[in-house]
């Protein structure tokens, strides 16, 4: 009666963190460090153009975005990649209703059917769940592949086998990574596109957390593809005002790439995704046409991570990550992730997500990841200074 199809698929994070904590009383007021919802203010200034675009909310919006909001998003992509007149906002451009929607549909979209073996489709352990699931609805092998602290918490391209390759048909590419805040270089990101066009499989790169970092702003998908002579054939970007504008519940993102795999998918999407509401897309304009509000955003992380360089060096094989606002910490001296988690949810009243409900098993049923949880320093200064100091209190 029921699809089998995503039966090997994990669950998701937060119900098995739901029950991992079951019949738990915290011992102090909770704080919730789990989910990646940013907790900063929302960019006052977006106000007016929902206001003066309500009327609108009567009409179907166009699928592939208004033309104001695709000439922001590509100016934007302009501006912070150097990528000049490389984007055409009419060929290049499709804006969405969140990330995830893309991130899931456009594997629908360029895996093709096959009557042999499923093609496969690669990418990070951890892996946002989406990957999975949309891998496995458009009947591909999702193939998981590790990140120890050894590569930099990134897939190690170099060991990946030609044969895998050569079977592939999209590769989820995560930079900055979610949950360890890595970043890959741009020879990586090269080296990525010209296997992608050698083998003829499409990279898939979600940029979310691009746009809060450490110290210099993060090598992207489109400065790879411009140093490699400006085409974007085999690539799609995806981003969002999620974490960049603090504007997860406005449901605006976008996808940047080749033209023909955009023409594919707006087809798609006219016949069966959502569309963004007419006063929403006024709003995503506004906000990718500003950037005073990014960098005051980016400033109050900033704030924070130093503040867990402060309270938690040389505790959990702590580092400062180049990129997102997530903390992974190592709880291998006390009792793993899942142990860690339960104990700061006792005698702390912190939720912090383990590593592994995050990850894929290996065939052999363990799990590289087991031993972290990811911390997400969403929360204001105070807040997250005293969660952070419950932590080690707890855990000293």
């Amino acid at each position: 009666m029921f699809a089998s199809r995503f039966d090997s698929l994990p669950p998701s994070p937060f119900p098995r963190l739901r029950t991992l904590l079951e019949g738990i009383e915290p011992a102090a007021t909770p704080i919730d460090l789990g989910i990646g919802e940013p907790k900063h203010a929302v960019p006052q200034f977006l106000r007016a153009a929902l206001d003066d675009h309500f009327d609108e909310y009567n009409r179907y919006p166009p699928a592939q975005g208004t033309p104001e909001l695709r000439q922001a998003i590509a100016g934007w992509a302009a501006r912070r990649y150097g990528t000049g007149d490389m984007i055409d906002a009419d060929r290049h451009v499709v804006p969405l209703c969140g990330s995830r929607e893309g991130l899931f549909n456009i594997a629908l979209v360029c895996i093709p059917e096959t009557a042999g073996p499923p093609p496969a489709v690669l990418m990070p352990n951890p892996f946002y769940q989406c990957y999975g699931v949309g891998a496995a609805a458009a009947g591909a092998e999702p193939v998981f592949l590790p990140t120890p602290r050894g590569s930099g918490f990134l897939p190690d391209l170099d060991a990946i086998d030609d044969a895998t390759l050569a079977r592939t048909s999209l590769f989820y590419f995560c930079s900055p990574a979610n949950p360890q805040g890595a970043v890959a270089n741009l020879d990586d990101l090269m080296t990525l596109i010209e296997r992608a066009r050698h083998f003829g499989f499409t990279v898939l790169f979600d940029e979310c957390y691009s746009e809060i970092y450490l110290n210099d702003p993060p090598p992207g998908a489109l400065d790879a593809a411009r140093e490699l002579g400006g085409s974007l054939e085999n690539i799609v970007i995806f981003n969002s005002l999620s974490k960049r504008s603090n504007l997860a519940g406005l449901r605006s993102g976008f996808c940047i790439g080749d033209a023909a795999i955009m023409s594919a998918y707006l087809k798609f999407r006219n016949l069966a995704a959502p569309q963004m509401p007419l006063p929403v897309q006024a709003a995503a304009t506004l906000a990718w046409n500003d950037e005073a509000h990014v960098e005051e955003n980016r400033n109050l992380y900033r704030v924070k991570i130093r503040l867990a360089e402060e309270l938690l060096a040389g505790r959990y094989e702590f580092y400062a990550p180049e990129g997102g606002f997530f903390l992974w910490l190592d709880m291998s001296d006390h009792g793993g992730g899942q142990e860690a988690a339960r104990t700061l949810w006792r005698e702390a009243g912190l939720r912090v997500v383990p590593g592994d409900f995050l990850a894929r098993d290996a065939a052999d049923g363990g799990n590289d990841n087991a031993a972290f949880v990811r911390v997400a320093l969403v929360h204001d200064e105070e807040i997250t200074g005293e969660a952070l100091q419950r932590m080690t209190k707890t855990l000293d």
